[in-house]
């Protein structure tokens, strides 16, 4: 397109959003695994730490979907007419599905690990869920331990030995609530 005049309306400039942290989501956490995947079915971690420096080697080695759970209390200051909250993971190894008030928000899988919580977040007590899958890797370096009692995996190829470096997994955060408004 060739324009032989300049444009004569004005051009929209649209508000800069800003984005306010308003809670750090500390404190402990309640993580519950599948059964029969050699995790405890529940532990309580009082900060966030990746699985692999736990000292149950279920939950060192453990590769699939754990779910974080804690209940939140929102003061009436982190509501604005027109903003949005929003729900920062910080640093998830490697998934994350996340609902607040059994209401899903999404999944976040690549950095920023972020979801929309508007609807979902009240003023008040609020319960929060966030669904962690990792990575296949330390499930088979923990089938290769010489102490390890029961193999969960099965594979032709083992690329992995027992003394293998295990990858970070889990939610490791930290987790914060953002209002975010236009300027």
């Amino acid at each position: 397109m060739v324009f032989r005049e300049a444009a004569s309306a004005p051009s929209l400039v649209l508000p800069r959003p800003t984005s306010t942290q308003v809670a750090t989501l500390e404190g402990p956490w309640d993580v519950r695994f599948p059964e029969d995947q050699g995790a405890p079915p529940k532990i309580r971690l009082d900060r966030l730490v990746s699985w692999t420096t736990h000292a149950d080697e279920g939950v060192k080695y453990f590769s699939g979907t754990a779910t974080y759970t804690k209940d939140v209390e929102a003061p009436p200051e982190w509501f604005r007419p027109g903003a949005k909250l929003v729900l920062d993971m910080g640093e998830v190894k490697e998934i994350a599905e996340v609902s607040v008030n059994g209401q899903p928000l999404g999944i976040a899988w690549r950095p920023p690990f972020r979801v929309d919580a508007t609807g979902a977040l009240k003023p008040g007590k609020n319960h929060v869920e966030i669904e962690v899958t990792n990575l296949w890797v330390n499930r088979l370096v923990g089938d290769e331990q010489p102490a390890a009692k029961e193999r969960f995996t099965f594979s032709t190829f083992r690329p992995y030995t027992k003394d293998s470096p295990l990858l970070e997994s889990g939610l490791l955060g930290p987790v914060t609530v953002s209002r975010v408004t236009a300027r």
